[in-house]
């Protein structure tokens, strides 16, 4: 159980049978009366926002969320499918659930996934991904490296900017919190 002194952005709390995410938090002292806690709070599973203000001494249901480790599999064309480690049982989540992650996903990656009574909400990439670049044009002698990039497309479709001695076909490690890339791998 938490108390509205907890509460802090990024804690993530049960209201209602729903997980809601602390996304924003203000504390407020008038001066006189009760302390205030102002947060803006999103559900986990709609992504719907609201406001709600609440007073010192409230409780709240810390929310029952665990991360499993999950194997991608594959994509079928509607649903992206995932392998839990421990028990080997598949998931399938719908793009929605996986969001932005998906231009990095390769088969075969180990993710984080976050559970909510068994229901998948989302999944998080490790910090790096390794991915071979698909696309990109030749570097000409001259040009210089100094400042400049060029666009790449990677094998899962993706396409980001790189130094311009990049070249196709060479393996590349991307920080998947930015979405850029750190080095070539060897």
């Amino acid at each position: 159980m938490y108390e509205s002194s907890d509460l802090r952005k990024g804690l993530k709390i049960e209201i209602d049978g729903d997980p809601y995410v602390v996304v924003q938090f203000e504390f407020v002292k008038p001066g006189k009366g009760q302390a205030l806690y102002k947060c803006r709070l999103k559900n986990m599973v709609s992504g719907s926002q609201f406001d709600k203000t609440y007073r010192s001494g409230e409780k709240f249901k810390e929310a029952n969320l665990e991360e499993v480790e999950m194997e991608y599999l594959y994509f079928d064309g509607h649903a992206y499918c995932f392998m839990n480690l421990s028990n080997y049982e598949q998931d399938f989540l719908n793009e929605e659930q996986v969001g932005e992650v998906k231009a990095l996903l390769k088969e075969n990656t180990v993710c984080s996934v976050l559970m909510f009574e068994k229901k998948a909400l989302g999944i998080s990439l490790p910090n790096f991904v390794e991915l071979t670049i698909t696309e990109a044009e030749p570097w000409a002698k001259g040009d210089t490296a100094a400042g400049s990039t060029k666009p790449a497309t990677l094998e899962t479709g993706h396409v980001l900017q790189v130094p311009p001695f990049v070249n196709q076909g060479e393996k590349i490690r991307i920080d998947t919190r930015t979405g850029q890339y750190v080095e070539r791998v060897k």
